[in-house]
């Protein structure tokens, strides 16, 4: 469930689901708290974290150039009928150039609706929590024009009470599918923009993860890095062809067995091709001065990382796990939580269309 392909609807009221879910910055929403996979890196000043589609862009780019293919074929099969007019009634060329017109203007619409994020783009949109000046910095997209220290288009939240964030719920196959959402409204409560953090939920029980890693990005803003237990891995910045492979091969199941991997190797090597061809077409980000002069790291930081041994990407970390060098799934349980104890019971409470009081 990309964020791009299914978005909100600016100018309507927050959807009432996501508002009767809205996450409270201030308190915990569940009994233990870690990172499920989202962050680059994290120091004393920030962490940055992923957007929801970082993860899974390999299907939105494999969308989109499918739908480039689809252009081609269908000039391809234009000049075909063209070159054999002579023969052709003119009721047949005037109602296969219509589909084909209607064909070449609905894959043109995919083309630029959702492949201006994907191609020639960013290769990465980082969410920046800093916690020294209690605000979240997203870069949204490119700016292909910049005056000197402008950077990339950011958007700024400030982390308070009256910033809005929510679980918001989707459907994939008939399934539910969860992200983290902050909306802005305006002053009557409708929707201005919103963006998603972090990554995807699927299914009820995966709740659980959710709300752990909101009682993560909450605790790094309110308590700072001391407590926190590491997360299970650090993304690269500068993601490899291997690191894109593992995103594509881990995407069909962490847990899968070799025989099923080995089957879906032809899909998972296509899916690797799509997020590669997106990926070298797109520069890194360029953060804005104004978030530079904001986010410095003190040299002596203890908590900055990724740094010395710990592993970054995929395959090193995994490695790094099966030695016993690097901590296999890390969590830390809130103290003083009132709630359901179990976290996996707290997640199918949040899965209610009215959940419980935190």
């Amino acid at each position: 469930m990309d964020e791009r392909t299914f978005q909100f609807k600016a100018g309507k009221p927050i959807p009432i689901w996501d508002l009767n879910h809205r996450l409270p910055i201030d308190r915990a929403v569940g009994p233990e708290c870690k990172d499920t996979g989202t962050i680059f890196r994290i120091n004393s000043s920030f962490m940055d974290a992923t957007d929801q589609p970082y993860k899974d862009r390999q299907w939105q780019a494999g969308g989109v150039t499918t739908a480039c293919i689809g252009v081609l074929a269908i000039l391809y099969l234009a000049g075909i009928i063209m070159l054999d007019d002579i023969k052709s009634s003119t009721t047949y060329l005037v109602t296969n150039f219509l589909i084909m017109t209607g064909s070449i203007f609905g894959f043109s619409y995919c083309i630029l609706k959702f492949g201006r994020d994907e191609f020639f783009s960013l290769k990465r949109r980082p969410i920046r929590f800093n916690r020294k000046e209690k605000k979240i910095y997203a870069i949204r997209r490119r700016r292909f024009f910049s005056k000197p220290g402008q950077g990339d288009i950011t958007w700024e939240v400030p982390w308070d009470e009256n910033a809005i964030f929510c679980i918001h719920r989707g459907f994939s196959n008939n399934s539910p599918v969860y992200h983290i959402r902050h909306y802005e409204v305006d002053e009557d409560g409708n929707v201005l923009r919103a963006f998603a953090i972090g990554r995807k939920w699927e299914e009820q029980e995966n709740l659980q993860g959710l709300l752990s890693q909101w009682n993560y990005w909450c605790w790094y803003m309110n308590h700072g890095p001391a407590e926190l237990p590491k997360p299970p891995l650090f993304f690269s910045e500068r993601e490899s062809m291997r690191e894109s492979f593992l995103f594509c091969l881990y995407d069909f199941g962490t847990q899968a067995s070799v025989r099923y991997r080995i089957a879906m190797m032809p899909y998972i090597l296509l899916m690797t091709g799509y997020r590669l061809l997106a990926l070298w077409t797109c520069r890194d980000p360029v953060w804005p001065q104004a978030v530079k002069d904001v986010s410095l790291i003190e040299p002596d930081d203890p908590y900055d990382e990724p740094r010395g041994n710990t592993p970054i990407g995929w395959g090193d970390t995994v490695l790094a796990t099966q030695r016993g060098d690097y901590p296999d799934d890390p969590k830390m349980e809130i103290k003083d939580w009132k709630g359901e104890a179990d976290p996996a019971l707290n997640a199918l409470l949040w899965a209610k269309d009215v959940p419980p009081k935190c």
